[in-house]
């Protein structure tokens, strides 16, 4: 009988992460337990030490030293233990010491080159020194699209060959979405109506270009045409306002005429997070820069029409399904916003593509992918 591939994965990192590459790792986790293979094994490998994600700069410092001693000592002496034969990390950082294992890391995107100013430089740091020669050294380096692949071999001496485009897929809602009696609680709390709204949702970084999106909403309600219309932001608040756009965002909330009509959630639950996506009227997406964009998925799952930036990652995960505008152009997005709100046979027929292109991305599809890559990393000399 064959030897079982075992296939050792960091998860350290859902003790830290937050939105999208949480959500990566959960859902990962998840669809890996649930693949049916005789012929692999996987193995969950955790630190005993608690991680920082506070804003104290001397703990701050305290869990960079623990997160090396993790990836660069702890973990590799784990794997070796666990007899691991592909040591798999969703973070960049992937261990410099090959203990018998081959490593795989995920990068997600190019934000420390493109964005170096969003980073500390103790992690640019880092970065270049140990998270891309680790990646040098590993078969093969995973990437959520093709044009993260292309400005990651743009800004690296990664080649493409060894980069390899795995899509992701949308949040599991299936527990919050049976709770269908929970609509009418959420709908409560944040003092909304069904289907009139536009929803938003992640991290407040400066990318995510949030004050267009208020401006435009400013402009629409001055209209008159759309009185019950509000603008639900939601996402956990930034723990230090200054690496964000929270201050800017929040400026912007009060200065506006409609500041009443702009809810701004903080976290919240999954059940929550389900039925704010399900019963909004519009998902608007103004980033300026993504590796990926989940919310386009989880927009599609909860049949509601996605209004994306025409740039990076969106366009390629979105397809047909989206209606693109400029998120450097405050008329364009306006333009498209009415259009949209006085369309309504358009949303469903966006509804109705969205469902369509849901079709191509799904984490058991990921997991699946992924497998066939280790196996192949793997079997080389």
């Amino acid at each position: 009988m064959a030897k079982r591939l075992i296939i050792g994965v960091d998860i350290r990192d859902l003790r830290v992460a937050k939105t999208g590459t949480k959500t990566y790792l959960e859902e990962l986790c998840k669809a890996f337990k649930a693949l049916p293979l005789p012929d692999v094994k996987f193995k969950f490998l955790d630190s005993a030490l608690s991680a920082y994600s506070g804003t104290n700069k001397l703990l701050k410092w305290v869990e960079h030293l623990n997160y090396q001693l993790w990836k660069q000592v702890s973990l590799p002496i784990k794997a070796w233990l666990g007899k691991c034969d592909i040591v798999f990390c969703t973070d960049n950082f992937v261990p410099l010491t090959k203990l018998g294992y081959k490593t795989i890391p995920v990068f997600h995107d190019a934000f420390f080159f493109e964005m170096p100013d969003n980073y500390g430089k103790l992690w640019l740091w880092l970065y270049k020194k140990t998270a891309l020669p680790a990646a040098q050294s590993s078969p093969f380096v995973i990437t959520p699209t093709h044009y993260a692949k292309k400005q990651i071999a743009h800004y690296t001496t990664l080649s493409e060959e060894k980069l390899k485009v795995v899509y992701e897929g949308p949040k599991s809602f299936s527990v919050a979405q049976t709770k269908l009696s929970n609509e009418q609680t959420t709908l409560l709390k944040y003092s909304i109506e069904k289907h009139q709204y536009l929803f938003n949702t992640g991290a407040m970084f400066k990318r995510k270009n949030i004050p267009l999106l208020i401006a435009a909403f400013n402009k629409i309600k001055a209209t008159s045409k759309y009185p019950a219309l509000k603008l639900v932001l939601a996402g956990q608040l930034p723990a230090d306002k200054s690496d964000s756009d929270y201050l800017m965002v929040t400026n912007a909330i009060n200065q506006s005429p409609y500041k009443n009509e702009i809810i701004l959630t903080g976290y919240v639950s999954d059940d929550d997070l389900a039925q704010l996506y399900q019963n909004a009227l519009l998902y608007v997406f103004p980033s300026l820069n993504e590796g990926f964009g989940i919310p386009i998925l989880e927009a599609f799952k909860n049949q509601v029409p996605v209004l994306a930036a025409n740039n990076t990652s969106l366009p390629e995960v979105g397809g047909d399904a989206v209606m693109l505008f400029d998120p450097f152009s405050y008329t364009d997005l306006v333009e498209k916003l009415i259009t949209l709100l006085e369309d309504a046979n358009l949303r469903r027929q966006m509804i109705t593509q969205g469902n369509a292109r849901l079709k191509h991305f799904s984490w058991q599809k990921t997991a699946e992918e992924l497998v066939a890559i280790f196996k192949l990393a793997a079997a080389r000399n």
